[in-house]
């Protein structure tokens, strides 16, 4: 896995840096007059969070000197399984929270999309051992699309909140 370093390093870097800009973020819109319930932001915004965190998790993963591909696999494993609970968890609670009716690009980025870098995160930790060569390829896009998909979606709840502050009804989400 050597040769992959330097890309788990930029992308684990990326990842870190941007969840500290999501608590910056965060703070900011605070101090803005409107405000999100708690369950509208544990439908739109938390996943970001946990997505950019899969991600710099996948990164350590894949940068630690394992004495095996075997421990590799199985951590790689459980971060794909625990995502797609988690993708399971979020789907319920953007149904059931109500300070925002999500439309069909909602459920695309929110849902199925993380949904889908799980399971290929998953089936990536199932083909390590193997020695396939398309195996790390697999685990890299999956965690190179967390990465991508909490860009999208911190940009897409940023420019609801923003666009919403002045009155624009054609932002999403909180």
């Amino acid at each position: 896995m050597s040769s992959w370093q330097s890309f788990y390093t930029m992308l684990g870097s990326s990842a870190a840096a941007l969840i500290g800009l999501q608590f910056v973020v965060m703070a900011l819109i605070g101090n803005m007059r409107r405000s999100a319930t708690m369950a509208t932001i544990d439908a739109f915004g938390t996943p970001t969070l946990a997505h950019l965190g899969s991600a710099l998790l996948v990164s350590a993963i894949m940068s630690a000197p394992w004495p095996s591909l075997v421990p590799v696999a199985v951590a790689l494993l459980g971060c794909g399984l625990g995502g797609l609970g988690y993708a399971v968890l979020v789907i319920h609670r953007v149904r059931r929270q109500t300070g925002y009716e999500a439309d069909w690009e909602d459920w695309l980025w929110y849902a199925v999309v993380p949904f889908s870098l799980y399971v290929a995160l998953a089936a990536g930790g199932l083909m390590l051992p193997t020695a396939n060569h398309v195996a790390p390829f697999v685990v890299g896009g999956a965690a190179l699309g967390l990465l991508l998909l909490g860009i999208r979606n911190s940009w897409d709840s940023i420019t609801y909140v923003v666009a919403g502050e002045h009155g624009d009804p054609g932002g999403h989400r909180p």
